[in-house]
């Protein structure tokens, strides 16, 4: 499949200058063409770069940077709280396990335990958003596949999820909820029975899902066979996640390296062995089912206490101490200015996104400042997968494997 010359390597050349490449090789057929930038499926800017003999795709490159904006050099910028509001907004759609993973980081140079509380407020809202998560992916393979309901569907579910989130972060995205030290706020007054609610909801809506697709002759034409990856590939590329599991890779980050409260729950962790689209859909739906087995476990479960670490040199003191303490006030006033300061060294954590292995790689010079933050983001590492899964397939397959790989383009241009 090398071509001379080669058009795709004369495609990527050009693709620097922003220039809208197509070729045309009447010696063999085959014809190059961009596709994108845009995809719905992709949530976000990608660009594919494909080589194709008529409707098979000989090769594809993807081509991204295009919502890049050095999120990890503007960590640097802010004090050691400050910087949650920048990972937050790497996988905008998964934004509280960008949290948790960069939190978990500076506790382990700090030193510190998180109440348990906190830890179990924090399963709860991440597991939340693994399912906010992966209804938008839901609705947006569908609606790839031409099940427009789905799109429906999905986003109607993640709508009761979404609320949740607003009534206790105040915020529907990029929440800078979850903090070094536990969480910001401990849950408002009134949370169980909207958790419940909502755990009630969706056992029967995921029935429903699966009821509208699982046996449809079309999604499963579109989707058996299609995009297949096998477990050694995975391996090879550091693909993680529902890509992997579903290619028979039997490794989940919260049961085989757990962190938080994981340890406390029970769960299945679900595999497949076809690594195709139909198995990564299959082993979405059924993580769907898990988490909100969590969830119930969580709720059921909550212990009472403080929600965050309560330690002077990281807390704000009380409020009501503001107005009778000038200690008080000056305090504040340093930790939300210059904020705390962390004892030099690195750390590595990493959390199981809805994506696969999300890692936060932190150091510190000592000041009030992260001296080096990097993010291990799934999406990066999955969309090396993408060329794999569609070689010798058709164009219209290719839309199918983009879905399932369901990459994020604000974690993969961080």
């Amino acid at each position: 499949m090398t071509r001379s010359p080669n058009a795709i390597a004369e495609a990527l050349e050009s693709a620097g200058h922003g220039a809208y490449v197509e070729s045309f090789d009447d010696r063999d057929e085959r014809m190059v063409i961009n596709m994108g930038p845009v995809h719905p499926a992709t949530h976000g800017v990608l660009r594919l770069i494909l080589e194709l003999d008529g409707e098979s795709v000989m090769s594809c490159r993807p081509v991204i940077g295009y919502l890049h904006t050095g999120m990890e050099k503007e960590c640097e910028d802010q004090n050691w709280r400050g910087a949650v509001t920048i990972v937050t907004r790497m996988d905008y759609l998964a934004p509280f396990f960008n949290e948790l993973g960069y939190s978990l980081a500076v506790e382990k140079l700090l030193g510190i335990e998180v109440p348990k509380r906190g830890v179990y407020i924090r399963v709860l809202i991440t597991e939340l958003n693994r399912l906010s998560s992966h209804l938008v992916w839901f609705g947006t393979q569908g609606l790839d596949m031409g099940a427009i309901s789905a799109m429906f569907y999905g986003f109607r579910e993640r709508e009761v999820i979404l609320d949740f989130y607003e009534m206790v972060t105040g915020l529907r995205m990029n929440n800078n909820y979850i903090i070094p030290s536990g969480v910001w706020e401990d849950l408002p007054e009134g949370w169980r029975p909207v958790v419940e609610n909502i755990l009630g909801l969706l056992p029967g809506r995921i029935d429903e899902y699966e009821d509208l697709l699982s046996e449809n002759p079309v999604f499963l034409e579109r989707t058996k066979g299609i995009g297949v990856i096998s477990a050694d590939e995975c391996r090879s590329l550091g693909t993680t996640g529902p890509i992997a599991r579903a290619a028979g890779v039997d490794w989940d980050l919260r049961r085989d390296m757990p962190y938080g409260a994981y340890e406390d729950f029970e769960f299945d962790v679900p595999t497949a062995t076809e690594g195709d689209v139909y198995a990564r859909y299959k082993v979405r739906m059924e993580e769907m089912r898990q988490s909100v087995r969590i969830l119930r476990q969580v709720v059921d479960n909550m212990p009472d206490g403080d929600f965050k670490n309560m330690d002077p040199k990281l807390t704000p003191p009380p409020r009501d101490q503001l107005n009778r303490s000038m200690e008080a006030v000056i305090h504040h006033f340093k930790l939300v200015t210059q904020g705390y300061t962390v004892p030099a060294g690195e750390a590595y954590v990493a959390v199981e996104s809805p994506r696969g292995e999300l890692g936060v790689y932190v150091v510190s010079d000592g000041g009030t400042a992260p001296y080096r933050v990097h993010v291990r983001d799934p999406s990066f590492a999955n969309l090396q997968s993408l060329p794999v899964m569609v070689q010798g397939g058709y164009v219209a397959d290719l839309i199918a494997s983009i879905a399932s790989v369901d990459p994020v383009l604000g974690g993969v241009d961080r």
